[in-house]
């Protein structure tokens, strides 16, 4: 186990993503400090599943994501633009006093199973549905009088399957409870599976605004 900073938000930060912060509050300010003082300056990324991202108070997940800063440039007032990319899954065991900042005792989690990936016929037919979802999204923008997203790229996946699981399910517009599930999956098979039951959740929403 091994201690680190923590930010809560109402959303999921995948592995793999890119997170741009604005910091403003007094403890998120030290918090940044005390990140850049570290040789890889890293911080926990949580979603929050009660409460709200400031004033402190929430309740907050055991699965979190490694966010390591890229980039920052302070603003003023103490105030930084952070760049940050999603990194190694986070399991949290003991949350410690929010004093000056959260923090969390906690391990990183690589993905259990990853000798049994999914097969590539499985990838396949998860990027069909994926295409198939942008495809009925785009009817929809065009019914509303809205411009179509574009198209999702599947060029440059990552080979190895747990990676290239987060990297597809960022494509997908779902909500931060399944946001949470892909993350919380154990291995890329059980991953695979919850993210083939949002993309088909999302899938029958946009069909029913569209009938």
């Amino acid at each position: 186990m091994s201690l680190w900073p923590m930010f809560p938000l109402g959303s999921v930060l995948l592995p793999g993503e890119r997170l741009p912060l604005h910091i403003f509050e007094p403890r998120y300010q030290e918090l940044l400090a005390a990140c850049l003082a570290m040789e890889d300056p890293s911080f926990g990324v949580v979603l929050i599943a009660r409460g709200k991202e400031s004033g402190g108070g929430d309740v907050r997940h055991h699965i979190a994501t490694a966010a390591h800063i890229v980039a920052h440039e302070e603003v003023g007032d103490g105030r930084h633009y952070v760049e940050c990319v999603g990194n190694e899954r986070l399991r949290i065991d003991a949350w410690l006093e929010d004093d000056p900042y959260p923090r969390a005792d906690l391990r990183v989690w690589a993905d259990e199973n990853a000798d049994a990936p999914p097969l590539e016929s499985e990838f396949e037919s998860l990027q069909d549905k994926i295409s198939e979802l942008y495809a009925l999204i785009g009817n929809l923008a065009r019914a509303e009088g809205a411009a179509p997203p574009p198209d999702p790229s599947f060029s440059a996946l990552p080979a190895e399957a747990g990676e290239r699981l987060f990297t597809l399910a960022a494509q997908v517009p779902m909500g931060q409870a399944d946001r949470q599930d892909v993350l919380e999956a154990p291995g890329p098979s059980e991953r695979l599976r919850v993210l083939v039951d949002a993309v088909d959740n999302v899938t029958d929403i946009v069909k029913f605004r569209l009938s």
